[in-house]
């Protein structure tokens, strides 16, 4: 029987790695201070959970768009993603 495995690159690694980290860490925050729901410049009544899920899904719909939309470096787009990231946890 031959399976093919997903060949891990150190990038691919530190990516899934880091949102694993990001998890762990938004739980441990969960535990020892609850988020309470709230509502920023978002549509919708959300919790840090809620963001952090909003974001991960903004960065793959922004790294994606840019991908298929330009021939520019993938790395702008991650640091859009961060920036978006940090602006929709903070104020949304």
């Amino acid at each position: 029987m031959n399976i093919d495995w997903m060949a891990w690159t150190p990038v691919t690694a530190s990516f899934f790695g880091f949102i694993v980290l990001m998890l762990a860490g938004m739980t441990v925050w969960q535990i020892i201070s609850p988020s309470i729901a709230r509502r920023g410049f978002l549509p919708i009544v959300t919790t840090r959970g809620d963001r952090l899920f909003i974001s991960l899904l903004g960065s793959a719909y922004i790294h994606l768009a840019w991908l298929g939309l330009t021939e520019m470096a993938v790395w702008i787009a991650t640091v859009i993603s961060v920036f978006f990231l940090v602006t929709v946890m903070r104020w949304g």
